[in-house]
């Protein structure tokens, strides 16, 4: 595992996380930040309260919401910053040492994506079960070791999450997700080349801060929100402000997984 490094968080927020003692972190992406509306809300602030870096992305308010969700103590970042937007690869991955600072061990992950593997369905969800990174980059260096990324997201996570949209009667797929740097979508020659890698869907974001969390031992789900067919396979034209909405719309099916999930693990 790695050390705390050279973040400076703001003190204030980080005492009232660690009093709070958080069981679970989640950082809502592209469009889901209509979710922290399930949390009751114990606390807040904006990611510059924080020392968090701020995106300019639609869809990402930069602002944690701490409180209690389904039974749970849940800390919850309505948004992320990307490569596509100058950050670097640390920056990206901030709000995951944030959450280990207070003391977080457990971490969901969302985001929208485009499909690619024509057996799940756009509007759905996906769990993911592995992932590419085809950024070139690390949020770590050599200081971090050689850490093992075999299972990187939680196999008995997974089945759990894929156990709680059966029972709640969400449509939801497992697949493999593919991070690219963007901020350009994808051609439909490199679709298909990620399909031919195993990608199932596509996104630019996310994995860098499972590599983060994984060498700080936190135990990590996603789950991708499909908003659309990726490029070339359908012939239609790709728009962020549809993906926002889109997300947005797959929000209650998510909340419904993510209550149902937090209510057996709280109750296991």
């Amino acid at each position: 595992m790695v050390g705390a490094g050279s973040d400076q968080f703001d003190d204030g927020v980080l005492s009232e996380l660690r009093a709070f003692r958080p069981e679970l972190g989640v950082v809502l992406g592209s469009g889901f930040g209509g979710l922290v509306s399930s949390v009751r809300e114990v606390g807040a602030c904006s990611f510059s309260d924080a020392e968090l870096p701020v995106s300019s992305v639609p869809g990402h308010v930069g602002r944690l919401v701490w409180g209690c969700f389904a039974g749970l103590r849940v800390v919850m970042a309505c948004g992320r910053v990307h490569l596509y937007e100058g950050w670097a690869a640390r920056d990206v991955t901030a709000t995951v040492r944030l959450f280990a600072a207070a003391g977080v061990g457990s971490l969901l992950l969302t985001n929208a994506a485009g499909r690619i593997s024509p057996r799940l369905s756009v509007g759905g969800l996906m769990v993911l079960s592995d992932h590419l990174n085809l950024t070139s980059v690390s949020p770590l260096d050599g200081a971090a070791g050689f850490i093992d990324m075999t299972n990187a997201y939680c196999p008995q996570w997974r089945g759990e999450l894929l156990d709680a949209a059966a029972s709640c009667g969400v449509g939801v797929g497992e697949g493999v997700y593919a991070c690219v740097r963007g901020p350009q979508y994808e051609t439909p020659a490199e679709v298909r080349m990620l399909g031919a890698l195993g990608a199932d869907a596509v996104g630019m974001s996310t994995v860098l801060e499972v590599i983060e969390a994984r060498a700080r031992g936190l135990r990590v789900a996603g789950v991708s929100c499909l908003t659309n067919v990726a490029a070339g396979l359908d012939g239609a034209n790709l728009d962020h402000d549809e993906v926002v909405a889109i997300a947005g719309g797959a929000g209650g099916g998510l909340v419904a997984v993510l209550e149902c999930w937090s209510a057996r693990r709280k109750s296991g």
